[in-house]
Order: structure tokens, then C-alpha cells, then sequence
């Protein structure tokens, strides 16, 4: 989604805001500005498509001044252009906005019979206009923008700058979040802590409903009751904000080379020596709970749906998944002892955090699995279960993902072992495989030429299905996911079971199949429907270990192995094929893979 940054410095802000805007690039944007007070001056330049444009202009028309908002836009009410690009202006105001103002058509019907002129198609020009209402009726710049503040509906994430105040930003955050960045003499604002990272270590985030007044050296916040607030100053660690390529070509080939690593921190941070899962305090007591209740969004969904083979069949808990943008409207009913889990990458899904808040009272647990320990999911959580995959850039989740699988499973074999569904053996198995993981997967990578072969094989195909059974069916889901995000390719997964139930119906000599399919309990039944496939002449993609290859890999169109693995970490090691196709298909297509069109990392609005 939109990204906000704003400076208030003692050095020439245009380049720095230019920076920190990049480092907001893998949240998804069409157009970008910025917008400055030089002497009192207020002025802003703005460009459509990639910051280089931006920069190209700035170089033309520079924009001088040591104050200064930014932004990053995603296209929500009008199409992109320079016109719609933020900053908006309005007299004596400039305005960056993330979200989306709900009301916005009745002020904007307001604003127009008092007489203002509209330029752009933006809700954000809204707020711009109300502000500047206000101070042409003798509001002060803080009080102005107050004002406007009261009359929104929505969620948003704002920040104010004007005219003949070099020292003063105001900021809001309703529904989307944002930060601020304490300097020596200097003050900061962003969308996240990545922004601000070289500029300074010290961050308060603002909650729920929170305005505050900036200066240089001075923050003042209230709350959403009016109120005087005093929020956390927190260190975080500069190292863990690094944003950089590493000499990979893209951020999501650096962030598949680095799930061996960053999956052996999760354990590492979860496994106890002696075998057993240890959980953050307060922990859960499994004991407590009758049934799981499991909401997320895009490929957390997936995760969810993996861990809903796990929650039932090793610790014989009732699971319910359900995508966060139709729970939240649905008002399920949650059953007393329901533990509620929440999974989400930024901690941010607005969708998800909504789902969360109506479980509030409701569930008698709320758990939360997330990436930004300091997110408003994880802080609105009675337990929040970091994945510790580190900044995950690539629009298309990677190591987030199996990151999720593996703390999820953890959290499965502590439900089990608390209720005493799984031996004192048969969870050191499950630790034992778990500990392999690393190894697995690092042979797992020595894969990649025969995975970028096929690729480039799959590149010339107008769709794509995916078939799995068990636990590789949300597997499968995933990896039509990726494909199709990144590629553009059209994909489609399907239970194996459920091939003969409608889609064998698209099956033809220029359709592939990708086939998931370990040498497991189950392998036999999808070998059945593999074949079903190529007697009517589809091109079979066969993703299996040696054992299953041996087997089964006769007339198949392309094969990939697989080490052999333990059955209930197979969707994690699996995770792997499924995002290297979908990278090296959308590298031979020539698409955007870190930055695929239409697409954000955070999805902040509904």
C-alpha cells in the first residue's frame, strides 16, 4: 500500500526523502512526490511510475527546503497520474495520505457548495481542501488539521505540512499504521520502521486513534479520546532494517536463498535443547481449548490451511479457517474455549486486524503469528509468535511464508503434547525432522537449474494447474498464487481428488499440470489422477523425492527431485519448488518480479 515519509532535518530534505522512499518501494506504488517548506514556502514535485522519475525531475527542478513530506501511491480512487500522485495541495497545506476516507463523497459535496474547486479524482484531496476551509476560517495550522481530522471516516495514515511552519508536521494514524523517528534535533515520520532505519533507531509508534504534533525537538501525541498520551520510545536494531539485494539479481531470489537460515533462527528461537517447544510468556495452556479458529489473508491463508492438517491430525483439535475479509462481515459465532490465531506478515492486514478486534471479547484466547513483533496485530494479541524471517521485501512472500509453516508447527506439536495426543517419541520425530529442515532445504536450493529449465518451459503457457492432496494441497494453492502474481500467468489448484469434479474438463496438450506429490501415504491416489491427466495429453510437471520419481516418472513433460522428508514437514521443504518456478517463469516472461503490477505487501486497506 501507500507509503509515507516526513522529515524534519537540519540538512536538505529532498534527497533524504527520496531514500526513505525507496526503502518503501516493496510496499507497492504507481506515482510518487514530495513536498516541501523552504522559507516558509510550500512547494512539492511529483512524477508516475518508479522513483527514478521522481529523481530525474528533482534533478531538473530541484526542491529545496530542510522540512518535507513524501510518498509512495497505490492507486485507490483515480487512476495513476501526476495529477492524482500525493502530495495534494490545498492553499496553504500539503497532505500524504495511506487508506481510504470513506465519507469522503459527502464532504466532497460539502467542499463544493462552499465554493472549493476540485482537480483530482483522489479522497485524499478531501482532507486537503477541508484543512485549508479551516484555516481560511482562522484555524491555526495544529487546530486546522484537528478539525479535519474529526470529520473523517475511514482508515488512514496522514501527515500535514504548511505553509510558513518550517518546524511542524502534523501526523494521524486511524487504521494504518505509523511511526516516529527521534533524532538529535530532528524528527522523523514513516509508515515503518524500514524508512526511518538510517536516520534513527528511536521510534514511537502511534496507536489506535492518535494525532500528534512534531517538531524538531518536541513530540506531543493524544490519543483518540483527546487526551495527552505518552507512547514508548523503542530501540530497534539498525541491522535488522537492512534493506539490500546481497548480489541477487531481485530481493525475492535473495529472500529464497535465505530460508535455510532464517527457518533455523525459528527453531532456534522456539526449540528447547532437550526437544520441547517453548513459547513467549504468557503462553498457552492447551489444555483450555475445545477448537481453533484460523484468519488470514493471501498466502498466510495458505499457511493457515496447512496448519489446520496439523492442529487436527497430530494434536485431534477442531479447526476453522477462514479468509479475514469475509470472517469479519460474516460475525461467526465463537464458542466459549475457542482460540482465536491470527496470521498476517506486516502485523498490518487491515482485513485481519478487523477480524481480530471483533474476536475481542469473544474468543477465550487471542493469538497472533506475525513478522513486526511491534505491529497492531501483534500488540492487540494476548500472545504474539514472532516468525523471525527478518525484512521481507518481494511483493510475493517467500520466506515469510515458510517461516509461518514452521512456527505454526511448532505451535501444533505444543497443542499435542499438551494434551497429550503425541508421545514423548513421537514428538522428538517431529523435532528431529523439524531440526533437518535447514540442511533439506539448502539441498533442496541445488535444484535450481532444473527448476529455472522448467521455467522457462512453463513461460509459454496461458495456464497453468496445480494438484496436491493432503497436506500438499494448500501447497498447491500457494504455488498457483505465486505463479500468477508474479508470471501473470493464470493458475489454478485444485485437490487431486476434485480433478474428476469439473476441472479435468480444461485438461489439454497445452495446459501443464504441476503435480505435488512426496513419496507419502498418499502419493499412490495422486499418481491415479496424474495419470488421468496424461491420457488426455496434458503436460505433466512431477514434484516428487527419488522414491516417488522412480515410480512414477514415466512420460511426464518435466520432474524435479526432492530430498526425502518427513511427512508433516514436506509443505515446508515443498514451499521451495513452488517458488522458484513462479521466479524463474516470471524472470523468462521479463516481468516485475519484487514489484508485480497491481500488487502491495501490506495491504493496509480493504
Amino acid at each position: 500500500m501507500c507509503g509515507i515519509v516526513g522529515v524534519l532535518g537540519n540538512h536538505e530534505v529532498a534527497p533524504i526523502l527520496v531514500e526513505a522512499l525507496k526503502r518503501l518501494e516493496y510496499r507497492g506504488y504507481d506515482s510518487a512526490g514530495i513536498a516541501t517548506v523552504n522559507n516558509g514556502t510550500l512547494d512539492r514535485r511529483r512524477a508516475v511510475g518508479k522513483l527514478v522519475n521522481l529523481s530525474d525531475l528533482l534533478v531538473h527542478e530541484p526542491l529545496a527546503g530542510k522540512s518535507g513530506i513524501g510518498h509512495t501511491r497505490w492507486a485507490t480512487h483515480g487512476a495513476p497520474s501526476v495529477t492524482n500522485a500525493h502530495p495534494h495541495m490545498a492553499g496553504p497545506v500539503a497532505v500524504v495520505h495511506n487508506g481510504i476516507i470513506e465519507n469522503f463523497r459527502e464532504l466532497r459535496a460539502e467542499l463544493a457548495e462552499a465554493g472549493f474547486q476540485f482537480v483530482t479524482e483522489t479522497d485524499t484531496e478531501t482532507v486537503a481542501l477541508l484543512t485549508q476551509m479551516y484555516m481560511n476560517a482562522g484555524a491555526g495550522p495544529v487546530e486546522a488539521a484537528y478539525q479535519t481530522l474529526d470529520r473523517l471516516q475511514g482508515a488512514f495514515a496522514l501527515a500535514f505540512l504548511f505553509q510558513g511552519e518550517n518546524d511542524l508536521i502534523v501526523a494521524a494514524r486511524k487504521g494504518s499504521p505509523l511511526a516516529i523517528g527521534h533524532g538529535h534535533g530532528e524528527m522523523f515520520v514513516g509508515s515503518d520502521a524500514i524508512a526511518l532505519a538510517p536516520l534513527t533507531d528511536r521510534i514511537t509508534y502511534l496507536e489506535e486513534g492518535d494525532r500528534a504534533v512534531v517538531t524538531r525537538n518536541s513530540l506531543e501525541i493524544h490519543d483518540a479520546n483527546g487526551a495527552l498520551a505518552n507512547r514508548a520510545i523503542k530501540t530497534i536494531q539498525i541491522d535488522a532494517a537492512r534493506v539490500d539485494k546481497a548480489g541477487h539479481k531481485h530481493f525475492m531470489a535473495k529472500e529464497i536463498a535465505e530460508q535455510p537460515t532464517v527457518i533455523g533462527n525459528a527453531l532456534a528461537n522456539y526449540l528447547t535443547a532437550d526437544g520441547h517447544i517453548a513459547l513467549p510468556d504468557p503462553g498457552v495452556d492447551f489444555t483450555a481449548i475445545d477448537r481453533l479458529t484460523l484468519v488470514a489473508c493471501g498466502t498466510a491463508y495458505y499457511a493457515c490451511l496447512t496448519a489446520k492438517y496439523w492442529f487436527e491430525q497430530i494434536a485431534r483439535i477442531p479447526v476453522e479457517v477462514d479468509v479475514a475479509s469475509e470472517f469479519r462481515y460474516r460475525e461467526p459465532p465463537i464458542p466459549d474455549r475457542t482460540l482465536a490465531l491470527f496470521v498476517s506478515q506486516s502485523g498490518e492486514t487491515a482485513d485481519t486486524l478487523a477480524a481480530l478486534r471483533y474476536c475481542e471479547g469473544k474468543a477465550a484466547r487471542i493469538l497472533s503469528v506475525v513478522n513486526v513483533p511491534e505491529s497492531s496485530i501483534a500488540r492487540e494479541s494476548d500472545l504474539a509468535l514472532p516468525i523471525h524471517a527478518g525484512i521481507e521485501v518481494g511483493v510475493a512472500s517467500t520466506k515469510a511464508f515458510t517461516c509461518q509453516l514452521t512456527v505454526l508447527l511448532m505451535l501444533a506439536l505444543k497443542a499435542a503434547s499438551d494434551r497429550g495426543t503425541l508421545s514423548e517419541e513421537a514428538l522428538a520425530d517431529h523435532v528431529s525432522a523439524l531440526r533437518s529442515l535447514p540442511a533439506l532445504m539448502t539441498t533442496a536450493l541445488e535444484q535450481n537449474k532444473a527448476m529455472q529449465n522448467t521455467a522457462r518451459r512453463l513461460s509459454e503457457a496461458r495456464d497453468v494447474l496445480f494438484l496436491g492432496r493432503g497436506l500438499m494441497y494448500p501447497l498447491a494453492l500457494e504455488g498457483a498464487l505465486k505463479l500468477k502474481e508474479i508470471s501473470y500467468i493464470h493458475a489454478e489448484a485444485y485437490a487431486s481428488g476434485e480433478l474428476k469434479h469439473g476441472p479435468i474438463a480444461l485438461i489439454d496438450k497445452h495446459v501443464p499440470v504441476v503435480v505435488m506429490a512426496p513419496r507419502d501415504t498418499l502419493f499412490d491416489k495422486t499418481v491415479s489422477n496424474m495419470q488421468e491427466v496424461m491420457a488426455r495429453k496434458g503436460k505433466v510437471v512431477l514434484i516428487s523425492d527419488a522414491a516417488g520419481l522412480e515410480e512414477a516418472n514415466e512420460g511426464v513433460w518435466a520432474s524435479i527431485c526432492m530430498p526425502t522428508v518427513h511427512n508433516a514437514v514436506a509443505p515446508i521443504l515443498y514451499a521451495l519448488p513452488a517458488q522458484l518456478l513462479a521466479y524463474h517463469t516470471a524472470v523468462a516472461k521479463g516481468t516485475d518480479v519484487d514489484q508485480p503490477r497491481n500488487l502491495a505487501k501490506s495491504v493496509t486497506v480493504e
